[in-house]
């Protein structure tokens, strides 16, 4: 949420901020809303202040005898009070309608942040791997081919059971899966990150803090469907990151300034409709419904945060570089921010076994984005009143909140299918995933089970 006097005394930056992003804002009415409520508050204190006066005056008019002025006092003073509840509650009226037009309210992009409209915009600042590739089979196939060849990614069993988006994996697959996510947590561990196990359903009150409500409830799972407020018990929504829990755990908490930075991280299943992106990608598990990923999310002083959002980047991209996985690296443009973000940094590793127009020329495959590092300043910690105290005796102030995917598990293993392909059709295992498959060194596929795998329907 932005600061209403930042908006007050800077609101052609706002609105400048808003043309950037392609927000279509009423910033005008919110603008009126808060001057009305400055006035209307500004009645209520002097309505208070008089009625306080009027108040200390009737007790020395009785003891002077002035019964007569002691009961005009009396009567005035009734009249302010009943005058003020009038005010107050059409203030506390107009404080409910601020607060929500306010929500509405996207963060305002960082200065270095590139204007742009849209992903075209975004700016490649770093590349990684290229110079040393693996030997790639002639024509690499596509992870949702090889993972129905080898039997470990079921797209059809997935959609029996549950629907389109969701997926099985199977054996070796489902090692490998396993294995990412234990590794991913064993290197943000020697990062200093502290491990956190969070619930996987969240309230609204949650999902506003961290932003992703109220603008994008079309792509959350709702639990018992929409028919539900957040004071009901079962006003619970299935997580879409880990960043809404971890993030709320602080929620109307005042840390001190020796605990920042603090840094967090989480492995949770994920969920999301992808409401806006039907028909997009129907095929593997690229764009899913259900997804794993580890979440890194930190908490710091505002002077650090744009140091903490550089070295997050490393962190994340870390996890790309023990797996000889090439990736680069985008600044995101203003078109292509997240709601809350005021500056994001996207790592996309490359997945050589489909095309897309904008891979490498020379290369082919595409990019695949499985981390975004992302600063909200104080945009969070503002909805979900996260402070911090500089110095024991100083006032509490909002801190930083940053996080990232560290990284997404899914899209690593489409990456490691096609990366690590061999001519063969088998896989190899990245050297340091392979304690955690027990020794495995190359993915070799399972026989097919039931009469499906004979080609037949009898």
């Amino acid at each position: 949420m932005l600061d209403r006097r930042y908006l007050r005394e800077n609101p052609e930056d706002v609105r400048e901020s808003l043309d950037d992003r392609g927000y279509d804002v009423d910033l005008d009415e919110i603008l009126e809303l808060d001057a009305a409520w400055r006035e209307l508050k500004a009645e209520g204190d002097d309505l208070r202040h008089e009625r306080n006066e009027v108040s200390s005056k009737i007790g020395q008019l009785k003891q002077e005898g002035k019964e007569e002025a002691a009961q005009e006092a009396i009567e005035r003073s009734s009249e302010l009070k009943e005058q003020l509840q009038q005010v107050e509650k059409r203030t506390d009226e107009l404080e409910d309608e601020l607060d929500e037009a306010m929500l509405e309210l996207p963060q305002v992009p960082h200065e270095s942040v590139p204007v742009g409209d849209d992903e075209a915009d975004n700016v490649e600042v770093e590349r990684w791997g290229f110079d040393d590739l693996r030997d790639l089979p002639d024509e690499v196939t596509p992870h949702y081919d090889l993972g129905e060849e080898l039997d470990i990614i079921d797209e059809a069993r997935g959609a029996k059971t549950t629907g389109a988006g969701f997926y099985f994996l199977k054996g070796d697959g489902a090692r490998l899966e396993h294995a990412l996510i234990q590794f991913m947590l064993d290197v943000h561990r020697e990062q200093e990150y502290v491990d956190v196990f969070p619930p996987v359903p969240v309230k609204s009150t949650s999902m506003r803090g961290t932003g992703q409500l109220p603008k994008f409830n079309e792509d959350a799972y709702r639990i018992g469907g929409d028919e539900f407020d957040e004071y009901d018990d079962d006003d619970l929504w299935l997580c879409p990151t880990a960043e809404v829990p971890v993030t709320n755990m602080y929620r109307d908490d005042i840390l001190l300034r020796e605990d920042l930075p603090l840094k967090h991280q989480a492995y949770t299943p994920n969920f999301r409709r992808e409401a806006g992106e039907h028909g997009t990608e129907t095929r593997g598990i690229v764009r899913v419904h259900q997804f794993n990923k580890v979440e890194l999310v930190n908490f710091v002083e505002p002077e650090e945060s744009y140091d903490r959002l550089d070295a997050l980047v490393a962190e994340a991209a870390e996890v790309l570089e023990r797996l000889g996985l090439p990736y680069r690296v985008l600044d995101l443009c203003t078109g292509d921010l997240t709601f809350a973000s005021a500056k994001t940094y996207d790592l996309e590793v490359w997945a050589p076994g489909t095309d897309s127009d904008d891979a490498p020329e020379e290369l082919g495959g595409r990019w695949l984005e499985v981390s975004s590092a992302s600063n909200f300043e104080d945009f969070q910690a503002r909805r979900a009143g996260i402070r911090y105290r500089p110095e024991h005796h100083e006032s509490a102030e909002y801190l930083h909140t940053l996080n990232a995917s560290g990284t997404a598990v899914g899209r690593v293993m489409v990456a490691i299918l096609e990366y690590y392909q061999n001519e063969d059709g088998t896989v190899d295992v990245p050297e340091p995933l392979q304690p955690y498959m027990g020794g495995t060194e190359v993915i070799e596929g399972h026989e097919k089970v039931g009469e499906s795998a004979l080609g037949t329907d009898e």
